[in-house]
């Protein structure tokens, strides 16, 4: 704490008037009895000066000490503020990461179901066909004579060809379909790991040599993706359309409607784009794919009618 200088010139003129007061010719035997108490009063004056002063001082470094430890403090909890939110940033960076990776795993696996499915219904057809077929042929085989009887032979017909003999210009059988489940195997495979033109390829088989199978829906699906993959999202639409309106039942008909309301926002056609997301939302409401478009239709600001 500075004095101020007003009090600083009373306290100068003061004393320098004790000085020559002090100093000016007087009696020996007598010493005036005012400038006694003028003396002590300026020396009361002095030590209360400095008992200030002291004061003072003691309490500015109080003052500066707290200062410096409130700086330090701030310092330190602004370092460990910036700590928290780097850790916050990594932690969240890994949770998306790990978010991303169990999504893939997830597709992995509902694809690797889907396909089980299709098995299980092509092995429990062929089991039927087979059952049919022992049926037929045990309705066809002749019944055998009764003991002691022996079967007639029949001459052959007249321009019956003999036993294993066949015709000279017999048709040559057509190339053969790929085999589906190796082919639709190999297209998810390659789809996967981005080749994307061999993987159309084999999808584009399935579904030209099984187009009634559950699988040919599956293929039209992946064709989409495809298209959608190298931004052609008209062809991308025709094959989520087909997969739609020829496989409603398909397990890849949500994604389908998902990513055909994405390909029309794409193509700036917004209100077909929200209707196709509303009635995704609508026919499979608890599904991820329905998750997803209601995520994307709040962030348009597009309301979305609970359900």
């Amino acid at each position: 704490m500075q004095i101020s200088p007003a009090f600083r010139k009373h306290l100068i003129a003061t004393i320098v008037l004790v000085l020559i007061l002090g100093s000016s010719p007087r009696p020996a035997f007598a010493v005036s009895k005012e400038i006694v108490e003028l003396q002590t009063q300026v020396q009361q004056l002095l030590d209360n000066m400095q008992r200030l002063q002291s004061t003072m001082d003691t309490r500015f470094g109080v003052l500066q000490h707290l200062a410096e430890q409130t700086a330090d403090e701030a310092n330190q909890m602004t370092a460990a503020v910036n700590a928290l939110q780097k850790k916050i940033d990594a932690e969240s960076d890994a949770t998306n990461g790990k978010l991303d990776t169990a999504s893939g795993q997830v597709q992995s696996l509902n694809d690797s179901i889907d396909e089980l499915k299709s098995r299980l219904a092509k092995l429990d057809k062929t089991m039927q066909d087979l059952q049919s077929q022992l049926q037929t042929m045990q309705a066809q085989q002749p019944q055998a004579p009764p003991p002691g009887t022996q079967p007639q032979m029949q001459a052959p017909a007249p321009g019956a060809l003999p036993p294993g003999a066949g015709p000279t210009n017999a048709p040559v059988p057509s190339p053969q379909a790929p085999p589906l489940q190796e082919t639709y195997q190999a297209g998810v495979r390659d789809f996967n790991a981005a080749r994307y033109d061999v993987a159309l390829g084999e999808f584009q088989d399935v579904a030209h040599y099984y187009p009634l199978d559950d699988m040919a829906g599956a293929a039209q699906f992946y064709i989409g993706e495809i298209a959608y993959q190298h931004q052609n999202y008209a062809d991308a639409i025709n094959a989520y359309n087909i997969v739609l309106e020829g496989f409603s039942g398909s397990p890849k008909a949500p994604a389908a409607q998902l990513h055909k309301g994405f390909a029309l926002l794409a193509m700036n056609k917004k209100e077909a784009g929200v209707h196709e997301l509303r009635l995704l939302i609508q026919r499979h409401p608890q599904s991820p794919e329905a998750a997803r478009a209601r995520t994307k239709l709040n962030g348009m600001g597009v309301k979305v009618a609970v359900h």
